[in-house]
């Protein structure tokens, strides 16, 4: 469900986690929906706004494999506290950096797990939140304000168009949920109160598709971001082609002809 406000913080790992040998110190990942097949994962570093420091990206991308992993799983849900999502990397733990060690250690190498995820990723912006977060899930709700960040240069302006990218980047201002929405970085905005409730939703309702083909779909939107768009259509006609390999692309026609609910099996 999506009414998911925290006033105490809960430190805890269920045991699906636990199987792995997971003990969380920054996140909290539980799974949610009607039949568990939503991931949920909190960032719980509120001392410090969420700040992404080492320990919670590696937390993270444990959690992202998890549920990655997890069969029953069709969608995850990535979710920050009352009053930040995630106020960027964490300043303190890169003050004392040099150029060799960024460069021989290649920082920042594990903060692009989240896109080379295969479920679908939804970020549910209910605080405060640079954008590098937000940027690498495949889709934004909001009640925030969202400013520049790592990745902005890039995937901000891909998303938002050369002027707005530039202003943010350059200024370091803010833009508002609406402003957000309005230039295609968030999809949908929710009040505080029914944020992630409304994002587990969204979840559930992809969870309920064949988790095979929404794969595929998100594989060929993620592509119109790489491609010309020659490119991108040749490659969305082969995952197209590829469904015809499938159990489920003949589930789902047969089901719609049929005029009954489709029954997929992830086959």
């Amino acid at each position: 469900g999506h009414t998911f406000v925290f006033h105490k913080p809960r430190f805890y790992t269920p045991l699906c986690l636990l199987a792995l040998g997971a003990n969380f110190e920054y996140i909290i990942a539980e799974k949610r929906g009607k039949n568990n097949t939503v991931g949920l994962i909190q960032l719980n570093r509120p001392k410090a706004l969420n700040a992404l420091c080492d320990g919670l990206i590696e937390e993270l991308n444990q959690a992202l494999k998890t549920f990655e992993e997890d069969t029953a799983v069709g969608a995850i849900v990535l979710t920050g506290g009352d009053k930040a999502f995630a106020a960027g990397a964490d300043i303190k733990e890169m003050q004392n950096l040099s150029f060799q060690d960024c460069y021989s250690d290649k920082f920042l190498k594990h903060w692009d797990h989240l896109t080379q995820m295969k479920k679908p990723v939804i970020a549910a912006v209910n605080g405060y939140a640079v954008t590098t977060l937000p940027s690498l899930c495949g889709c934004i709700l909001a009640t925030a304000p969202l400013p520049a960040g790592a990745g902005g240069t890039q995937r901000l302006t891909r998303a938002v168009g050369k002027s707005l990218a530039m202003e943010m980047v350059l200024t370091g201002d803010r833009i508002s949920a609406q402003e957000a929405k309005q230039a295609g970085l968030v999809s949908k905005i929710f009040p505080v109160e029914t944020l992630v409730e409304e994002a587990i939703q969204c979840a559930e309702k992809i969870a309920s598709n064949s988790k095979i083909i929404v794969a595929m779909a998100k594989e060929s939107v993620n592509a119109a971001f790489e491609m010309t768009l020659t490119e991108g259509s040749k490659l969305e006609k082969k995952l197209f082609y590829s469904t015809f390999a499938t159990d489920d692309r003949k589930e789902g026609m047969t089901a719609f002809v049929e005029k009954r609910k489709a029954n997929f099996k992830d086959q």
